[in-house]
C-alpha cells in the first residue's frame, strides 16, 4: 500500500514543480489553494481517514490474523479489498479504481499549469490518506482489539470486530 501510495505522489511532484515553475496567475494560485484545501478534505479526510484507512487496516490486521498463503502473496490487493472482501466493498474498490483510472487518464490530457494545479490537490490528499493509513495500521497491529470490520465474508455480515 505504501509503496503504491508513496509512487503516485513521487510521480507526480514533479509536475507540480514545472507548473509552480512557469509561473501562476494570482487566479492559477488560488485555485491551486482551495483545490489543495478540498482535497485534504474530500480525499484525505473524508476517504482515507474515515473510511479507506481504518477498512484497510483492519484487513492488514486480519491477514497478520489469518494468514492464508495466496492472502499474503497478494497482500496491498487483499488489504485493499478486492478479494476475499464483502460484496459491497468488492464492488465499491472496483467502482473507485475505474474512476480513478478514469480521472488519471483525463487529468493527464490537461495542460500545464493547469495539470499541476490539480496534481497539488492529488498529492497533498494522497499524502494525508498515507499518513492516515499509517496511523491506523499501527493503532490495529499495537492493540489488542481494533474497533473497524476488516470486511471480510466468515465475519458476520462483514462487521464483526477484530
Amino acid at each position: 500500500m505504501s509503496c503504491l501510495l508513496g509512487s503516485a505522489i513521487y510521480r507526480l511532484a514533479p509536475r507540480v514543480m514545472e507548473a509552480v515553475e512557469m509561473g501562476l496567475s494570482t487566479f492559477q494560485w488560488v485555485v491551486m489553494g482551495v483545490f489543495a484545501v478540498f482535497m485534504i478534505y474530500s480525499e484525505g479526510y473524508k476517504g482515507f481517514q474515515k473510511k479507506f484507512s481504518p477498512r484497510s487496516a483492519a484487513r492488514v490486521r486480519y491477514l497478520r490474523d489469518h494468514p492464508v498463503p495466496l492472502h499474503v502473496l497478494v497482500a496491498p490487493v487483499f488489504v485493499m479489498g478486492f478479494f476475499h472482501a464483502t460484496r459491497k466493498t468488492r464492488l465499491t474498490v472496483t467502482i473507485l479504481t475505474v474512476a480513478i483510472a478514469l480521472l488519471v487518464f483525463l487529468v493527464s490530457k490537461c495542460p500545464q499549469p493547469w495539470r499541476g494545479v490539480i496534481d497539488l490537490g492529488v498529492v497533498v490528499g494522497l499524502s494525508y490518506g498515507l499518513a492516515s493509513f499509517w496511523a491506523s495500521t499501527a493503532k490495529a497491529l499495537a492493540g489488542e482489539s481494533y474497533p473497524h470490520s476488516p470486511q471480510v465474508p466468515d465475519c458476520e455480515g462483514g462487521t464483526e470486530l477484530v
